[in-house]
């Protein structure tokens, strides 16, 4: 049975704002809530394909999974910074109104570093089959929360919408930064 220390540090690690909570949120604002419930199995499954082998080789390529760090960090940086350049470039009167699409949460949320912290640290912890089910109750609650804030934000009516995606875009930006520089080992 997972511990109660597993389950607050898998929550407290999910609901740390990233690129896929962005998405998600960014994903209720634009497309409401029903919009955003289409989402969520998309980000499950993506973690799942992360995670799960990465917790079932953890022990036994420990040494050879850490050696690959850096790289998924660039990788992973290059593509949420891309994700903010084409968030800030958007162009809402021409009818970009869909930014956040499955295909674009998905690759995000493969390519999410938290799933290296989840299938390398945390869930090596628990049983296999207990982690996993925990794990895939905590992203849906958690993708959840993200959705119901992107719903609840004040007015995302066109100019809103705008400005949300700049400030999304900024955020994600700040966080291709410091995945660039932690692949790159600065």
């Amino acid at each position: 049975m997972p511990t109660p220390e597993l389950v607050f540090a898998i929550l407290l690690l999910l609901l740390t704002p990233g690129p896929t909570n962005t998405l998600v949120m960014l994903a209720a604002a634009e497309q409401g809530w029903r919009g955003s419930l289409r989402l969520l199995p998309v980000e499950l499954a993506a973690y799942l394909i992360t995670v799960v082998p990465m917790t079932l080789i953890a022990h036994a390529a420990s040494a050879e999974l850490a050696a690959l760090r850096p790289a998924i960090a660039i990788v992973a940086g290059l593509w949420v910074l891309w994700l903010a350049v084409r968030l800030w470039t958007a162009n809402v009167q021409a009818g970009e109104q869909m930014l956040v699409t499955p295909a674009r949460l998905f690759v995000t949320t493969l390519l999410n570093p938290k799933a290296l912290i989840f299938g390398l640290v945390l869930l090596p912890s628990a049983a296999p089959a207990q982690g996993f089910a925990l794990f895939a109750v905590l992203v849906i609650g958690v993708a959840l929360v993200w959705a119901c804030i992107g719903c609840r934000l004040p007015d995302v009516a066109a100019n809103g919408l705008s400005l949300m995606r700049r400030a999304a875009a900024c955020w994600l930006a700040v966080l291709s930064l410091g995945l660039l520089a932690k692949g790159f080992g600065a």
